[in-house]
C-alpha cells in the first residue's frame, strides 16, 4: 500500500498545533488520511495536539460532507452546478442591491473563518464590492468586549496584552479553562506544561471561577465566584491594590492618563463591600492581591466566562487597568503585546481598518472590530424600512446554535429572500437556507497561521509556518476566497470595489496550470504577502515552523499606543485608563440585589471532545459525551429541587424552557448550574449528530436592543438567571427530539 507522510498544522483553534499525517495513495484515487499525530519536531507545539485535532479527518470524511453546491427545491435539496449556483446567487445579490441598496445584504462571519488567512479578507472584499456595511461576527458572542476596551485604552481593537507565561511568577485566571479550551487570544500549546512550569519556578497559579475546573485542579489553587460578579471582583482587587500601595506611580506618570478620575469610583468598592456580592472572602481577596503585588512579574487573565457574562466589558477594562497600574503592563512576567510580521495597529489606524464609526439601523450600535452586534441581527431582518436586511451570507459559522434567542433568529432567517451558507457540512442554519456552497477543509488548502500570530504575534513562542494543501478538494468544493471572487464577478460587485483587484483575481484563477479547481488561496499569493512584510518565502516556511524573535517587554508603551487623534501613525500615545464611556458606566454601577430563593445562575462549559457546535458528527466523539449534554448541578441543589442524578429537569428563563437530564457535579459552586453549549442538532442534516439528544442552551438567552451591552455589542450568554424543576408531565417519559431552535417538544 503506497504511503507518504506530510507535515501541516491544525486550524481548529489558536493553538495551531503541528501535525504529521500519514496518507495512503493509490493510482486514480483521492489520497486517504490514515492517521494524524502530533509533530514532535514542531518548533513550538513540540509533540502536543488535542483529540479533536488528531481526529479531524474523520469529520472531513463524513458521508454528509458537502461536495457540490446545493439548492433547496420544492422536492428538497438538490445538487446543482457551480455555474447555476453562482449565476442564480449573483443575480439575486445584484437585484437586491439595485432595488434596496447594498445594506440589504448582510454577512455573518463565524469562528472557523478566522483560522485562515484569506477567508475573512475576501469575505470583506465581497461586502465592500456590494457596498454593504452589514457585517456580523461571532466575536459579539464571546470576545468583542476585549476589542471594544482595547480600542478605547490603546487606540486599536487588536492591541491585546497577554500574560508572559514564560516568565510570570503569579498568574490569576478568571473565567477561563485553558486545560479544555486552550487559551483565547494567545497560542499556548500544551497548557498543563505551561501551568506546571510557573509552579516549578516558584510561582503561583490561582483560578477564579464558579466551577472547580480542570484548569483549577491543575493549578492547585481556586476561589469560587458568583457568576456575573466579575466586575465587583476586579473593583475590590483594585481597591485593595491601592490600599497596599501597589501602584507604579512612575510608570503611570510616564505613560497613562485618567487614573485620578477613576480612583474616586474605586474607593466605593472595598473588599468588605464586595465580598457578599462575589462570594470571595475579604481575607482571601487581600491575600490574592498581596501575592499579585509582591510577585516578580504578575498577570490577570480572563476569557469567555468573563466576556460572555453581564458586565464583561467593565470587568475586562478593570483587569487591564490593574495589570497596567501595578507596573506589569509591557513588563517581563507581566503582560506583553506581541509584534507580528508588520505593525498591524499602525496600519489599521492609518487606513481606518477595524475602527469604522458605522452605526446600526436598529439601536444605533457602533461597530466593534468592524462588526455589528449579532444580538440585533434578527431585528435588522424583521424590522421593515430602508436598510432592512433581505439576504444573508453565513460563512464559517452556525448562528442558529451559537447566538442568543435561536427561536427568534429562526423566524427571521425564514423571512429572508436569500440565505446562503458556506461550509464543509450541512448545519441547522444551512438547512433552512436557500443554497449551501461546499468549501474545502483545512487539509485541502495552502495556508499560513491566521491573523493573530501573523499580524499580532499572539504566541507564547513566536514562529511562522506554512502548509501546502495536504489533500485535493473533496468533490467540487472550493476555498472561500475563490467562492467570493466568483460571487463578486457574478453579482457585478468587484472585490473591495476595485475592478483592478477583481480582474487580477480572475486572471489568477484562469492560470492554474490545469488544476481541477480554481483557487486564489495559493502559495503564490501567500508568498507575496510574506515577502511584502520582509519575511522568508512561503516554501521556506514549510515543515515544522520557523522561529521568530521572542516576545520582549518595552515594545508597547510610548511606541505602539495609537490613542492620539492628532498622530494616528507614530504610536506614541498614552494609555487611557478612564475612557469617558467606561467611566460613566462605572459611575452608574450599583450593588446587585441578592439572588432570589429558588433562582440559579446558569453558566456554560466546554468539553474536551467537542468544539463549539461542529464536532458532533463523529460517532466516537458523540459516544464519549453520551450523545447529549447535561444539566450539571451541585448535589445539594439537585436534592433541594427533588432531582435525582439522571432525572429530567426543566430549565426555565423567562418564557423559554429547555429540558435535559441532571448530572450531579461537586465541582460547582452551590447555586450555580452548568450546561455545555453547541448542542441541538436534530435539524442539522448531519446523519450522526441529528441522532443526538442534546439541547441548545442559547435558547434561554435574550436578544434585542435591551439585551445587548451598549459598548461591546455583546449578548449575555452565561450567568443567566434560571429556575429549575422536575420535568413536567408531557405524556412521554423523555422527549426524543427537541427542536434546536425554539425549545418545543416533538414527541415520537
Amino acid at each position: 500500500m503506497p504511503q507518504r507522510e506530510a507535515q501541516t498544522f491544525c486550524r481548529i483553534c489558536e493553538s495551531l498545533c503541528g501535525l504529521t499525517l500519514t496518507l495512503r495513495e493509490e493510482d486514480g484515487q483521492r489520497p486517504q488520511v490514515l492517521e494524524i499525530r502530533p509533530d514532535g519536531e514542531h518548533v513550538a507545539t513540540q509533540g502536543f495536539a488535542c483529540p479533536k485535532g488528531l481526529r479531524q479527518h474523520h469529520l472531513y470524511d463524513s458521508p454528509d460532507r458537502l461536495t457540490a453546491p446545493r439548492k433547496k427545491t420544492a422536492n428538497g435539496w438538490a445538487d446543482i452546478s457551480w455555474d447555476q449556483a453562482l449565476g442564480e446567487i449573483g443575480g439575486k445579490l445584484a437585484q437586491l442591491k439595485a432595488d434596496h441598496g447594498g445594506d440589504s445584504v448582510a454577512m455573518y462571519v463565524g469562528t472557523a473563518a478566522g483560522f485562515s488567512v484569506l477567508h475573512p479578507v475576501f469575505a470583506q472584499g465581497l461586502m465592500d464590492g456590494l457596498g454593504s456595511r452589514n457585517m456580523y461576527a461571532s466575536a459579539t458572542q464571546d470576545c468583542a468586549n476585549k476589542f471594544a476596551v482595547s480600542e478605547l485604552m490603546y487606540g486599536f481593537p487588536f492591541t491585546l496584552p497577554f500574560p508572559d507565561l514564560l516568565h510570570t511568577r503569579c498568574l490569576i485566571i478568571v473565567g477561563a479553562n485553558p486545560m479544555v479550551s486552550k487559551w483565547s487570544f494567545l497560542q499556548v500549546p500544551n497548557p498543563r506544561a505551561h501551568l506546571n512550569a510557573i509552579k516549578d519556578r516558584g510561582g503561583r497559579v490561582i483560578v477564579v471561577d464558579p466551577r472547580h475546573t480542570e484548569t483549577a485542579k491543575a493549578a492547585g489553587e481556586h476561589l469560587f465566584i458568583e457568576p456575573n460578579t466579575d466586575v465587583y471582583f476586579y473593583l475590590s482587587f483594585l481597591h485593595e491594590l491601592m490600599a497596599q500601595d501597589g501602584l507604579d506611580r512612575a510608570l503611570m506618570s510616564a505613560h497613562f492618563d485618567g487614573f485620578d478620575a477613576l480612583a474616586p469610583l474605586i474607593a466605593q468598592w472595598s473588599p468588605a463591600r464586595c465580598a457578599p456580592i462575589t462570594g470571595i472572602a475579604e481575607a482571601a481577596l487581600r491575600d490574592l492581591v498581596t501575592t499579585f503585588r509582591t510577585a516578580d512579574g504578575a498577570a490577570l487573565y480572563a476569557s469567555t466566562g468573563v466576556n460572555m457574562a453581564a458586565g464583561g466589558t467593565l470587568a475586562f477594562w478593570l483587569q487591564e487597568v490593574i495589570n497596567a497600574v501595578s507596573g506589569n503592563l509591557d513588563q517581563s512576567g507581566g503582560t506583553l503585546v506581541g509584534t507580528g510580521i508588520f505593525d498591524f495597529a499602525r496600519f489599521g489606524k492609518k487606513y481606518g481598518l477595524l475602527v469604522k464609526d458605522d452605526r446600526s439601523r436598529v439601536g444605533g450600535f457602533r461597530k466593534v472590530n468592524d462588526a455589528f452586534p449579532g444580538g440585533i441581527l434578527a431585528d435588522e431582518i424583521l424590522t421593515p424600512g430602508d436598510g432592512q436586511i433581505r439576504a444573508l451570507i453565513v460563512t464559517g459559522g452556525n448562528p442558529l446554535l451559537t447566538m442568543a434567542d435561536g427561536g427568534k433568529l429562526k423566524r427571521a432567517f425564514e423571512q429572508l429572500e436569500l440565505l446562503i451558507t458556506l461550509d464543509i457540512q450541512p448545519s441547522e442554519t444551512g438547512m433552512i437556507g436557500h443554497y449551501q456552497l461546499p468549501c474545502t477543509s483545512p487539509l485541502e488548502r495552502p495556508d499560513l497561521p491566521f491573523i493573530f500570530p501573523l499580524a499580532l504575534g499572539l504566541q507564547t513562542r513566536p514562529y511562522l509556518q506554512a502548509t501546502e494543501a495536504v489533500l485535493p478538494p473533496a468533490g467540487e468544493s472550493r476555498d472561500e476566497a475563490t467562492i467570493y471572487t466568483d460571487l463578486a464577478r457574478s453579482a457585478g460587485a468587484p472585490l473591495f470595489g476595485s475592478r483592478i483587484v477583481q480582474r487580477l483575481m480572475q486572471w489568477t484563477q484562469r492560470h492554474r496550470n490545469g488544476e481541477s479547481y480554481r483557487s486564489v488561496a495559493q502559495s503564490g499569493l501567500l508568498n507575496l504577502m510574506l515577502r511584502l512584510c520582509g519575511q522568508p518565502g512561503f516554501r521556506k516556511l514549510l515543515g515544522p515552523g520557523w522561529l521568530r524573535p521572542a516576545n520582549k517587554p518595552g515594545t508597547l508603551l510610548g511606541l505602539r499606543v495609537y490613542t492620539d487623534p492628532d498622530d494616528p501613525v507614530n504610536g506614541a500615545g498614552r494609555v487611557q485608563l478612564a475612557p469617558a464611556a467606561l467611566l460613566a458606566r462605572l459611575a452608574a454601577l450599583e450593588a446587585p440585589a441578592p439572588r432570589p430563593a429558588g433562582e440559579y445562575r446558569l453558566i456554560t462549559r466546554r468539553q474536551v471532545q467537542t468544539h463549539n457546535s461542529w464536532t458532533h458528527n463523529y460517532q466516537p466523539f458523540l459516544d464519549r459525551m453520551e450523545q447529549r449534554n447535561f444539566l450539571y448541578m451541585h448535589p445539594q441543589d439537585a436534592r433541594a429541587e427533588n432531582l435525582a442524578d439522571q432525572a429530567l429537569a426543566d430549565v426555565v428563563a423567562g418564557a423559554e424552557r429547555i429540558r435535559l437530564p441532571v448530572r450531579y457535579c461537586d465541582d460547582l459552586k452551590p447555586g450555580v448550574v452548568a450546561v455545555p453549549h453547541g448542542w441541538g442538532h436534530q435539524h442539522s442534516g448531519q446523519s450522526v449528530a441529528a441522532q443526538s439528544r442534546g439541547v441548545n442552551v442559547n435558547l434561554l438567552a435574550r436578544s434585542g436592543v435591551d439585551a445587548i451591552d451598549p459598548l461591546s455589542g455583546m449578548s449575555t450568554l452565561t450567568g443567566l438567571a434560571v429556575r429549575i424543576a422536575p420535568a413536567g408531565d408531557t405524556g412521554n417519559n423523555e422527549p426524543t427530539d427537541w427542536a434546536g431552535y425554539a425549545g418545543e417538544e416533538n414527541s415520537a
